[in-house]
């Protein structure tokens, strides 16, 4: 499959773990809504990636890899908790657009950070998601 197939299924489950959360968070501490989530991810990587036979030798991983990787883990936890904190608080089609806000921060930090390229049709775009998140997440 493609990229695109990939992103697209990303953004389907995506969608249904808002939904899911948000039923699921109703009368559950967030947090430990959280460690919940983790969990069955953690569960459910490990068994794809055993039965796909995906393991790999942890010292065949470079330092740098670990340090990012961390880093990574460290930011995912952080969204997460945030994340379950919102949906405990409001509403789930206002929480994830605003979520979604990443899309226009992963633009300006792949540009500022890695080098990336983007045209003008694409910060054309990136302003749009920006607005239609704020228009969507708007209470009026």
């Amino acid at each position: 499959m493609t990229w695109q197939v990939w992103a697209l299924l990303s953004a389907g489950f995506a969608a249904l773990t808002a939904i899911f959360a948000k039923v699921g968070v109703e009368n559950v501490n967030a947090d430990f809504a959280t460690l919940v989530r983790t969990a069955v991810i953690l569960l459910a990587l490990l068994v794809i990636v055993g039965a796909t036979r995906q393991f790999q030798a942890l010292s065949s991983i470079s330092p740098r890899s670990y340090a990012f990787l961390l880093l990574s883990g460290l930011a995912t936890g952080a969204s997460w908790i945030c994340y379950f904190r919102a949906l405990k608080l409001g509403d789930a089609a206002r929480v994830q657009p605003i979520d979604k806000l990443s899309v226009v921060l992963v633009a300006v930090f792949g540009v500022v950070f890695l080098g990336e390229e983007l045209s003008l049709p694409n910060w054309i775009g990136v302003v749009m998601i920006a607005g239609g998140a704020m228009l969507v997440a708007y209470r009026g």
